[in-house]
């Protein structure tokens, strides 16, 4: 059958929509990752989040992103919080210390937070201030840590996050001997930003970095709120199939600009 103007715009009209449908979510997805994080939403009946802290990797305490983790301790100890974090995601940790009353203090102090990974590897900061210092006077320190995106899978050499658990820890790094061994109170929160595509890769783990992952239902008990994700998806396949409509597209605009006016009405047929 021949290929009218009509059956053509029809044809050029259904592949347009048809790129609309599919670009919607892939721009949805664009505008979501450039918004301020918000925590998760937890469902009713969810693991209440910890109000203490461990004192080491092995006793580290459980949390989930959007939960409020706090604890109440002495300036001198080492407190370690765990959150999962998935594939395509990009963490930010963030800790306020509430500091002893000024006049019982000698001087100034300076806090750390550090983030390492389900094989306790330590996991630089893109950006935020992991290190602060606190004048004699003030009251709260607050300080953030924001991870590299979360990768599906990675080479064994590279450091690149992976799916699993997250280990923070908490501690005072100077500060008069005096000091030692007052009571402070600490808050530590953990949300991500979806980065998708942008980071995706091909492949995944067998099991997701967790502590313990050979004990059956540990996987699951230290899963984020909706579960593991599978890892082969992510919106660069919606990119992908809107990029092929595009091309169609492009195809049979070329063809229309290319393929003249036919044979003229005055030629016979036989020339």
């Amino acid at each position: 059958m021949p290929l009218t103007p009509r059956s053509l715009g029809r044809v050029t009209a259904g592949l347009a929509l048809a790129a609309a449908a599919l670009l919607g979510p892939a721009a949805a997805t664009g505008s979501a990752d450039s918004a301020t994080p918000t925590p998760s939403p937890t469902a009713s009946g969810a693991q209440a989040a910890p109000t203490e802290a461990g004192t080491s990797f092995r006793t580290a305490a459980f949390f989930r992103q959007g939960q409020e983790a706090t604890a109440q301790a002495s300036t001198g100890d080492y407190l370690y919080w765990t959150f999962p974090a998935d594939a395509g995601q990009r963490p930010t940790v963030a800790a306020t210390v509430t500091l002893p009353d000024a006049a019982l203090r000698h001087g100034g102090s300076a806090w750390r937070i550090d983030v390492y990974d389900g094989l306790r590897r330590h996991q630089s900061c893109m950006y935020g201030m992991q290190n602060r210092l606190a004048a004699k006077d003030t009251a709260t320190v607050r300080l953030e840590c924001v991870l590299r995106p979360v990768r599906a899978a990675a080479d064994t050499w590279s450091n690149d996050p992976l799916p699993g658990s997250y280990f923070v820890r908490l501690t005072v790094t100077g500060l008069p001997e005096e000091d030692l061994g007052q009571p402070f109170s600490a808050k530590l929160t953990a949300t991500s930003l979806d980065k998708g595509g942008a980071y995706a890769t091909d492949g995944s783990l067998a099991v997701p970095l967790v502590p313990g992952a050979s004990t059956p239902g540990t996987v699951e008990a230290r899963a984020p709120e909706d579960g593991w994700s599978s890892g082969w998806w992510s919106d660069r396949w919606i990119w992908t199939a809107a990029g092929g409509v595009l091309a169609a597209l492009a195809g049979i605009g070329g063809y229309v600009l290319t393929r003249g006016s036919g044979r003229p009405g005055h030629v016979p047929p036989t020339a």
